[in-house]
């Protein structure tokens, strides 16, 4: 079914309250900016407990429906602006240009309050199988989301985002096609990557 099916049985109060929630859960599937267990843990946070509270459904349903249509109206303004450009002759965007397709991790209406939330999930529930390591690279990032949580609200020093930077950099490396040969370093390395980019995101909403 598609996410506005899904979408209906949410809100329909003839439903079990579990098959609403279940409802719920499949709308996150095909939208999850965040992860989807962590996208289910941001909605509880904004919404309240809506395992059990049906008003607190609601306002979960709410809250993904606003963040998605908010992504669609950026993508269709991208797609028309691209089209102005290429009729006035610009084929290719520049480099600087921002492109909606490549915000991964981004919860559009509250993208810093979304990217803290991603990494105490990931620091909760995830850093204990990655973390601690020896690798250097890592200990950098890890130093990274700690100071990142401490700070509150996702401000880094100008040392931290150097720390940061290095770390992105050597992560992007270990991902290349041509050096790729352990699959769960792969996978490891693009885990990292995203944790990077929530601190790269809830220092730009700071």
């Amino acid at each position: 079914m598609s996410f506005s099916a899904y979408a209906r049985q949410v809100r329909d109060p003839a439903l079990p309250h579990r098959r609403r929630v279940s409802a719920l859960r499949s709308c996150v599937q095909p939208y999850r900016p965040i992860g989807f267990h962590a996208t289910l843990s941001f909605l509880e946070e904004q919404a309240g407990s809506f395992q059990r509270d049906e008003a607190a459904l609601l306002r979960a349903l709410d809250a993904l429906v606003a963040s998605r249509l908010a992504r669609r109206a950026e993508r269709r303004r991208y797609a028309a602006a691209r089209s102005a450009a290429k009729r006035r002759g610009r084929r290719s965007p520049r480099p600087d240009d921002p492109n909606p397709h490549h915000r991964r991790g981004y919860w559009y209406g509250a993208p810093g309050w979304a990217a803290l939330h991603a990494l105490r999930f990931w620091q909760r529930e995830r850093r204990p199988a990655l973390l601690p390591s020896l690798d250097r690279i890592e200990v950098c990032l890890d130093s990274c989301v700690r100071a990142c949580l401490a700070a509150g609200g996702g401000t880094l020093t100008p040392a931290q985002r150097q720390l940061l930077a290095t770390a992105v950099d050597a992560l992007d490396e270990r991902i290349r096609p041509e050096v790729w040969r352990d699959r769960a370093a792969y996978f490891r390395a693009r885990e990292l990557l995203q944790v990077a980019r929530f601190m790269e995101i809830a220092a730009e909403a700071a």
